[in-house]
């Protein structure tokens, strides 16, 4: 039940900072790290790992949600100073966000296949 709260808190916090980032003032955004694409493809993996550990249950309904939400944000971007909205970051930030939510469904299976409790 507590790992079940803490996964749901980070998920959200996770979610709010990537907002943030993407919605915020030029002097609060990051600088690349490993390239703008990798660097997108990176948040919105954790973001679906966390979100899909953190609503088991759910997984398939956030998934679509999540995917929503990220073409939200994209188009959100037009109304930025200096930010704009591109389909190829839409499709990295939302393969990326689905293929984190397949890995928190693939380690939901193997936590249950070797006799671990799983996470619903």
């Amino acid at each position: 039940m507590i790992i079940s709260a803490l996964l749901r808190f980070v998920a959200w916090l996770l979610a709010a900072a990537v907002t943030f980032v993407t919605l915020g003032p030029q002097d609060v955004r990051p600088h690349p790290v490993f390239g703008q694409h990798a660097d997108h493809a990176l948040a919105f993996l954790l973001v679906g790992i966390v979100f899909g550990l953190a609503y088991p249950q759910r997984r398939w309904t956030a998934s679509v949600v999540a995917v929503a939400l990220i073409g939200l944000l994209e188009i959100m971007q037009l109304w930025v100073p200096g930010r704009h909205a591109r389909f190829g970051d839409f499709m990295v930030d939302a393969l990326s966000a689905c293929v984190g939510f397949a890995l928190s469904a693939a380690a939901d299976r193997m936590m249950a296949q070797f006799g671990g409790v799983p996470t619903h």
